[in-house]
């Protein structure tokens, strides 16, 4: 069977396996991160010899639990349910928080993974309690929203990784942004092309066609992967028609399979010879899938873990409102994928339970919950916009008032 049509097979395939498949993620990605932050082999920041410095960063940082303080009290009288839906870049990390937060508080949050799309058409419709998206919503969203002002509330860190799939070639493979931006623009089409060849010397490429993953549905971790590449690839820009083109939830991909979810894409990769994708880190490690160091701003080929995905909040300008993009932050040490899930949250709420219970559990998540991120390969916010996330969840309202004491 050709690369096409074992990719289109289990791009269908795939697309099914929806919220069953996060249990799994979410054991195997924790099994896995001592393999993924622990190793300095065939990791780390590359080009100015800073590899094992990069990998010694990773195994220091892997399992360490910020501690962060819970600054909103525990609120009685709130509601036993919650429900949201969106983001499947933060599912495997929020069927921890869920399950958790049930043991320790004894309130259900039920959760649908169905992308960072359709979590703002949930919250936009009132379904759900909360969306999830791992990209802002635009100005005109926000004015489109009928039932007011909608709060950005940062729940934890992740990295989108280039994952592939080439015979005897293991995780470590180096990639910059323009390579990527003509690979996904189909202007590379071989991995033995010879700006593939240049960043990863000494390894021996094949004479093999690339096959291309992307998203099929409305995503954020599509948002973060296309903002990194508008940010990097004047070729990718222009192929899809300009900035306004090339970034987004949506695109009008150049060449591909497309794959519904993380796990759709993961699934394509794993089975397609000559992939290559891009997926949430604990995807690529749920699926054994290889994943490659990228090129950040610095010069430095980056493996990305907790410590170099925290890096990416680190000297960046927040606006009040916190919607901002992480991609290709100034810090050194810093994986340039990176982005943030954002809770979307409408500012004032009408029904008391659920205001009571949606601030208990965003205070819970952005202080014990943090300590749960790294177990499966999540980082946490780092102090600053921790601090920055819990003052979002201060502004909720109950009929104009304050929530939190």
């Amino acid at each position: 069977m050709s690369a096409t049509m074992r990719g289109h097979r289990w791009a269908e395939e795939a697309s099914m396996l929806g919220k069953t498949t996060i249990t799994a993620v979410v054991a195997i990605a924790a099994a896995g991160w001592v393999t993924a932050c622990g190793s300095t082999s065939n990791v780390g920041a590359g080009s100015n010899g800073q590899t094992a410095q990069a990998g010694q960063i990773c195994g220091r940082q892997a399992a360490a639990k910020p501690g962060y303080p819970r600054t909103v009290p525990k609120i009685d009288g709130g509601a036993n349910t919650l429900s949201g839906a969106g983001s499947t870049f933060v599912a495997p990390v929020m069927s921890v928080w869920t399950k958790n937060y049930s043991q320790s508080d004894g309130v259900q949050v039920a959760y649908q993974s169905i992308g960072s799309g359709g979590g703002v058409q949930q919250i936009f419709a009132g379904t759900v309690d909360f969306g999830a998206s791992d990209t802002p919503m635009k100005d005109s969203e926000l004015a489109a929203a009928k039932s007011g002002a909608i709060l950005h509330i940062p729940l934890t860190l992740g990295a989108v990784v280039p994952t592939y799939n080439v015979k005897g070639v293991q995780t470590g493979l180096k990639f910059d942004g323009d390579t990527l931006g003509k690979i996904f623009a189909g202007k590379i089409t071989k991995w033995n092309d010879p700006a593939l060849v240049a960043l990863n010397p000494g390894i021996t490429l094949p004479d093999q066609p690339i096959a291309v993953a992307h998203r099929s549905d409305g995503s954020g971790t599509t948002a973060v992967w296309t903002d990194f590449l508008t940010k990097e690839s004047p070729t990718w820009v222009q192929t899809l028609g300009g900035p306004d083109r090339s970034f987004g939830k949506d695109i009008a991909w150049p060449v591909g399979i497309g794959g519904k979810g993380n796990e759709g894409v993961s699934g394509i990769i794993n089975q397609t010879e000559g992939g290559i994708g891009y997926v949430e880190l604990a995807y690529a490690l749920a699926q054994n899938l290889n994943y490659g160091q990228v090129k950040n701003k610095a010069g430095n080929f980056i493996q990305p873990c907790v410590a170099t995905i925290t890096a990416g909040t680190q000297g960046i300008a927040y606006p009040r409102d916190l919607r901002v993009s992480l991609t290709d932050g100034p810090n050194p040490n810093a994986y340039p994928i990176t982005g943030t899930t954002y809770a979307l949250v409408y500012q004032n709420q009408t029904n008391a339970p659920k205001a009571k219970a949606l601030v208990n559990f965003f205070a819970w998540v952005l202080s014990t919950g943090q300590d749960d991120a790294a177990s499966v390969n999540y980082a946490p916010l780092g102090k600053d916009l921790q601090g920055l996330a819990m003052e979002q969840v201060h502004k909720i309202t109950l009929n104009g008032s304050p929530v939190a004491p």
